[in-house]
């Protein structure tokens, strides 16, 4: 039989309706309610819209309608491949991503990387189709985060910025926890002691850090977690201006390496080396193996973050748990609006975790 010059009619929500003989709403409730249908009415509904080639109702018309986007945006300072290469990141949005999927959300990455300029930046966040963002670690200034606040929904944050209205904040206690460290190296013996930082401000800087930057960083994480070592310090009886803090801008484990190189050139007394994450920690480890250094004998190295490659290769670290710090988010913006009997600072705990790479001070290694 020859085909029909005439174009096939698409189908509709309507047509699948009169054709079977029910409202509209019971052909929208197959797709969208299934559980306010029988079994048996709701296969006939799909079966006559695969036929008919009909694929259900516009997700675009239901959200003007029901002025919901059915998903969270996840605000990131990195670039967008950083979320699927750096573990504490995959960890921490596993846990948000499983809050969303509990609640039938789905989830939208907004890259904030630092390089893109502050219009281009509102632009990106307003094309957003989201019902509320989870910020991760976005400092105060950020153009991003201003965009975000324009958009008056709700918002909760991952570890910065704290102190915003009516935004509660999951995150640990970053100072805390890398004093502990510090105080635990303190105690082996170490008198002098030096981190690998990762970026400290929006603007590249990889090298040495000074007093006025680390005083006017707006990255909280970075700045506490430094700040938590010149406080052991100070309990130990030494003086925190001596502590040698080099930065790196883009954190992987090659500028970790590049930084543990950068700061014993600077200062070869150091025995005791913190960085502010696993990932730089590894990089370090790479260095004092290719360098001949023992790990700890010459030198002890420390993490922090707790991920499963660092936990592998012994390295002693900060575990924090990422993977509920992203449930936590999720859970608490999936409750907005209304955030009443929240706090504002909801603080996980974290844990030392002592491996192989700390150890006591054997000798004075370096040349006098």
């Amino acid at each position: 039989m020859p085909r029909s010059s005439q174009p096939r009619r698409q189908a509709t929500l309507a047509s699948i309706a009169a054709e079977l003989k029910i409202s509209r709403t019971t052909v929208s409730n197959a797709y969208n309610r299934p559980d306010q249908l029988s079994a048996e009415l709701r296969q006939r509904v799909l079966d006559v819209a695969k036929r008919r080639g009909y694929a259900g109702p516009d997700p675009m018309a239901r959200s003007l309608r029901t002025r919901k986007a059915g998903a969270v945006g996840v605000l990131l300072t990195e670039a967008l491949s950083y979320s699927f290469r750096d573990p504490a990141a995959m960890r921490f949005l596993s846990g948000l991503s499983e809050a969303c999927e509990a609640a039938g959300q789905g989830l939208l990455l907004i890259p904030a990387g630092p390089g893109r300029a502050d219009t281009e930046a509102a632009q990106v966040v307003h094309r957003s189709s989201v019902d509320g963002f989870v910020v991760y670690s976005v400092p105060p200034e950020d153009p991003y985060l201003a965009a975000v606040l324009e958009r008056n929904l709700p918002i909760v944050a991952c570890d910065q910025p704290r102190g915003l209205d009516h935004t509660p904040v999951v995150g640990i206690d970053d100072r805390g926890a890398m004093r502990d460290m510090a105080a635990h190296l303190i105690g082996l013996g170490h008198r002098h002691i030096g981190i690998v930082s990762m970026r400290l401000g929006r603007e590249r800087h990889d090298g040495v850090v000074d007093v006025s930057r680390l005083g006017s960083s707006g990255f909280h994480v970075q700045r506490e977690r430094i700040l938590g070592v010149q406080d052991a310090m100070k309990a130990g009886g030494l003086d925190p201006d001596t502590l040698t803090v080099v930065e790196r801008y883009t954190h992987t484990s090659e500028n970790g390496l590049s930084g543990a190189a950068q700061i014993m050139s600077v200062n070869p007394r150091i025995t005791a080396l913190m960085c502010t994450t696993d990932v730089l920690a590894l990089g370090a480890l790479a260095w004092a193996d290719r360098t001949g250094l023992d790990v700890p004998g010459h030198l002890s190295i420390t993490g922090f973050d707790g991920i499963d490659e660092a936990l592998r290769e012994g390295l002693t670290t900060v575990r924090q748990p990422q993977k509920d710090k992203g449930r936590r988010a999720g859970e608490l913006l999936l409750a907005a609006p209304a955030h009443s009997g929240v706090p504002a600072l909801e603080t996980l705990d974290t844990q030392l975790w002592f491996g192989k790479t700390s150890g006591a001070v054997e000798r004075e290694w370096y040349a006098e």
